[in-house]
């Protein structure tokens, strides 16, 4: 019996398709079972010094897509979209006159308060000058930070009071409280803002 010959064309499709999965098997293996870029001889052993001692490590893809790779498979999800700005959400700062020199002495009344001393305050002052001005209304508008102390969102400091939009003494009971918990004091966070730029 004989058989029918071969047409070109399949035989060169079937190599492409052959080649494209070597291709992407070799791209794996690369990528997700030593993305380090070390020999193949070190295995699986060293998982943990590619992975920097962890178990997952995420690859960002590009675009709205990131990669969580693991010593033995890898997890595709799509991105989460970032918390719109305020002004991508139609809000604007409060149309009002802002008093640093009353939010100052407000300020360092509630430092006293919390038995921190003057030398927390003069912290206090370089941060809020440097943030705000001391301003109440002061608004980032590429970022959407708001207030005396800046906060990300501005609507984060309804938690110190629903007033928080105008109310000089609301938004600095929510700074520092921030400060308090995040860096233990003024010059915790001022320190932190010397050196980085932001707190």
């Amino acid at each position: 019996m004989s058989s029918a010959p071969r047409r070109p064309g399949r035989v060169k499709q079937a190599a492409t398709v052959v080649f494209a999965f070597a291709a992407s098997v070799g791209f794996v293996a690369v990528n997700v079972v030593d993305p380090s870029g070390a020999t193949a001889s070190s295995g699986f052993a060293a998982a943990g010094d590619r992975f920097g001692g962890e178990q997952v490590q995420a690859v960002d893809v590009g675009g709205d897509y990131a990669i969580d790779v693991a010593h033995e498979s890898y997890i595709v999800e799509k991105k989460p979209e970032p918390e719109p700005a305020a002004a991508a959400v139609g809000w604007a700062p409060p149309a009002i006159s802002p008093d640093p020199g009353s939010a100052q002495a407000y300020g360092a009344t509630a430092v006293a308060a919390r038995g921190w001393p003057s030398t927390e305050f003069d912290c206090l002052v370089a941060l809020w000058n440097k943030e705000s001005g001391w301003r109440v209304n002061a608004y980032n508008a590429s970022s959407g930070a708001y207030g005396i102390p800046q906060a990300l969102p501005g609507s984060k400091m309804a938690t110190a009071g629903a007033d928080w939009e105008t109310n000089a003494a609301t938004q600095i009971e929510w700074g520092l409280g921030y400060i308090q918990g995040r860096y233990g004091t003024p010059c915790g966070a001022w320190a932190h803002s010397s050196s980085v730029g932001w707190y």
